[in-house]
């Protein structure tokens, strides 16, 4: 089944021997998870990481991988080159795309620049066939079960052939069957030569493995040995019981036994930023057109709100012998709404829906720059289309006043600008966040100022002091003040017949006097600072989690291939 295996032995892929010297980490402000941990992992062993709950193991796992380097020690791989593979407990394959093409995109975003198209496309059908998913390669990754999701999350990794193979819980979720199946193929990757480390708080994985690394409660290591020595050296009968005999407070000389001398992460792909941008384009492209809830709330939010402003404003509100001022400034003021909300909306869940892909190809060398501006990429056309669609019906039913292409076109300008700087904003919560729901809570704690503070319902010079400040923060003030001045509304105020205008004019002051290339640059301006606060947040948040040091402290030996 597993005919990759042989073929990385033949090649020599996975020749190398990791040492974990004191590896110790913390969190939370200093507090230890990790106690001076020391052992050596020989090439091509299956090792087992095992321990309570709170014990440390994701914690080695990922220190040993390099994707949260500890606080004390180091971390070494002696003579090996080649990349790593990680897989986390989260799935690492987005849920609605077809699993050919998921691996499709992994391995322009994985394989090195200038792999030839036959090539990744043989790598892929290689993968499908080691992990025998080649019958289910056009079916949704959502579709499958919990144990070829697993499976695929590793096709994600074998396509790069890495030298050695981390893995956080795999048969977590899986039944007894999935579970073993599972633990056979990577005990034949073992068997081939290729380094494979996990953890894991199922039993019976334990018995497949070379060796076991067993955690105590307080984070240093107990053991450190074969599995049958483990059950001598705990006087357990299974592995079950030597959980008992942790949770105990084991017998002294545990921790500490089993140190040796003893860093390295994976190796980019060396894809070009641009070639990433293109490829997330086209991915992300494939993943709004192929998930239907999605395209119906695109689709669906501008024709309710045109439905509403239908049903809301009378015709002629901008006629010069009887202007409507009251009803000329809530149909520019939810004009701009509709922009910033259709932006909003389209960003807020673009992030954080697949921040555990995200995390793993940050591994691989994935640029955070191309991922935020691919997001944007395939959304800017949409709301290009929804507003310029906006502003034609409005037209078409005498919402708004006639009008040249050039007032158009400004008005398709501005609309537009407020829609890319709300889609910026919404990508920065996205990002900020940890899942749809608190996505989905933050939009109306977004919307509210935005409604308050942009000068419609009370204009900005009438404010209080804090109120105009604030004023200034909301993107879609700028949008609605352009859009009084390119619809010339100072001039419809002042000559028009209702007692309500002058009066409503001199509220606003200078509102709408303003060039309407200044509100632009303002609007430009949000959009660059949302993106770029986007990236940071993203930049941070996959580097490594909260409270964990960002400074390196793997190194590599002298004679290691790996760079530090």
């Amino acid at each position: 089944m597993f005919f990759w295996g042989r073929a990385a032995l033949r090649s020599g892929w996975g020749r190398g021997v990791i040492e974990v010297r004191g590896v110790g980490q913390r969190v939370d402000g200093g507090r230890r998870t990790l106690r001076d941990v020391s052992l050596t992992i020989g090439a091509g062993e299956l090792v087992a990481i095992i321990g309570g709950s709170g014990s440390g193991k994701t914690t080695l796992l990922d220190a040993i991988a390099g994707v949260r380097p500890p606080a004390e020690g180091e971390v070494r791989y002696e003579g090996a080159t080649g990349s790593l593979g990680y897989v986390p407990q989260d799935d690492i394959v987005h849920m609605d795309l077809p699993l050919r093409r998921t691996l499709r995109y992994a391995a322009g975003l994985r394989l090195p620049a200038g792999t030839a198209p036959e090539d990744a496309e043989k790598a892929v059908d290689g993968v499908l066939d080691d992990l025998a998913l080649t019958g289910r390669a056009g079916q949704r990754v959502g579709s499958l079960s919990g144990g070829e999701r697993k499976r695929a999350s590793i096709a994600v990794e074998l396509l790069t052939r890495p030298r050695v193979f981390f893995l956080d819980e795999p048969t977590s979720g899986l039944d007894p069957a999935s579970a073993a199946d599972l633990m056979r193929l990577l005990r034949g990757l073992a068997d081939a030569g290729t380094t494979v480390v996990m953890t894991t708080h199922h039993p019976p994985d334990v018995a497949v493995c070379d060796r076991v690394a067993v955690l105590a409660l307080d984070g240093r290591l107990a053991f450190h040995g074969s599995p049958d020595e483990a059950l001598e050296e705990f006087e357990a009968g299974a592995v079950d019981d030597i959980y008992l005999r942790l949770a105990g407070a084991a017998s002294p000389g545990w921790e500490n036994r089993f140190r040796r001398p003893g860093g390295g992460a994976a190796a980019g792909p060396g894809v070009g930023a641009v070639r990433q941008w293109a490829l997330l384009t086209r991915r992300n492209l494939d993943l709004l057109t192929r998930n239907r809830l999605t395209l119906a709330v695109l689709a669906g939010s501008p024709v309710m709100v045109l439905a509403m402003f239908a049903v809301l404003f009378r015709p002629g509100a901008f006629a010069p012998d009887s202007p409507s001022p009251g009803a000329t400034v809530m149909i520019l003021f939810w004009i701009a709404f509709g922009g910033f909300f259709f932006g909003l909306t389209y960003g807020l869940l673009q992030v954080c829906t697949e921040l555990p892909v995200l995390r793993r190809e940050r591994l691989t060398g994935l640029r955070i720059g191309p991922y935020v501006l691919a997001k944007a990429a395939v959304l800017l056309p949409l709301l290009a289309v929804v507003d310029a669609l906006m502003l034609g019906v409005l037209r078409a039913l005498d919402r708004l006043p006639a009008m040249g292409w050039r007032t158009f076109g400004e008005l398709f300008v501005t609309l537009l600008l407020c829609s890319v700087a709300a889609l910026a904003l919404g990508l920065l919560v996205s990002a900020s966040v940890t899942d749809p729901a608190q996505a989905t809570m933050a939009l109306p704690m977004l919307c509210f100022p935005q409604v308050l503070f942009v000068g419609a319902i009370l204009p900005v010079p009438v404010m209080a002091a804090p109120g105009r400040w604030l004023s200034c923060a909301m993107s879609n003030r700028w949008a609605f003040e352009a859009l009084g001045h390119s619809l010339g509304v100072e001039r419809l105020w002042g000559s028009g017949r209702s007692p309500l205008g002058p009066p409503l004019l001199a509220s606003y002051g200078g509102t709408f006097s303003r060039a309407v290339t200044a509100d632009w640059a303002i609007l430009a301006g949000f959009t660059a600072l949302f993106l770029a606060g986007t990236a940071a947040v993203l930049a941070r948040r996959t580097r490594t989690s909260p409270g964990l040091p960002s400074r390196p402290a793997h190194r590599t030996s002298p004679n290691s291939d790996t760079p530090s």
